[in-house]
């Protein structure tokens, strides 16, 4: 497909609805799985802020080698220097993630406090800035900000002790909505059209 060919959005959205459809107990499943696993991150978040930290160890090892192959094997490619020494900081940090994770948890979670932080400022800024074109919508938008910026208030306040616990109960957050989502839309896929 050429880049100046038209995009069919509909004949992309009947695909989609008609794979939903097909597979909705896949999607059922897959729901369900992750309810299960975001009430366990949230009912054990110590845990799971250990699990995620690891994962994310793992993750940046396996980058790294990769991209230390990969650039090891087009050593002429422009570059080089820079890609090299991106895949040895990638090895570095997820070797150490998986040497001490319980320090890794506490790296992760003052990155999660800085974008807590940033989130909220971008929020309330764009609340203020289009306050009069969305009318009464921007206070949502406001309130976004603000409860982005108590988080991050109660990560940062809370340090050393809110890395044994923020990342997990956040993920597990995350899996629970993300699962109740997936099992609705595979509820409402498998009624007939």
């Amino acid at each position: 497909m050429s880049v100046d060919q038209p995009i069919d959005e509909a004949a992309i959205g009947r695909a989609l609805e008609s794979a939903v459809r097909e597979h909705w107990v896949l999607f059922l499943i897959e729901g369900i799985v992750l309810v299960v696993l975001g009430a366990a991150a949230i009912l054990v978040p110590a845990l799971a802020t250990l699990t995620f930290t690891i994962l994310v160890g793992w993750l940046f090892l396996i980058s790294g080698l990769v991209g230390l192959a990969t650039t090891l094997w087009m050593r002429q490619a422009p570059g080089f220097w820079w890609s090299l020494f991106s895949a040895i900081i990638a090895i570095v940090a997820g070797i150490l993630l998986l040497i001490r994770p319980l320090t890794g948890a506490l790296s992760l979670t003052l990155v999660l406090g800085a974008f807590f932080i940033l989130e909220g400022i971008a929020s309330v800024m764009y609340a203020i800035a289009h306050r009069n074109q969305l009318t009464d919508r921007w206070g949502w938008m406001l309130v976004s900000g603000i409860i982005d910026l108590i988080i991050a208030a109660i990560i940062i306040v809370g340090l050393p002790g809110t890395a044994a616990w923020a990342l997990g109960l956040l993920v597990g957050v995350n899996l629970l909505f993300g699962g109740a989502a997936m099992i609705g839309i595979a509820l409402a896929a498998r009624k007939p059209a």
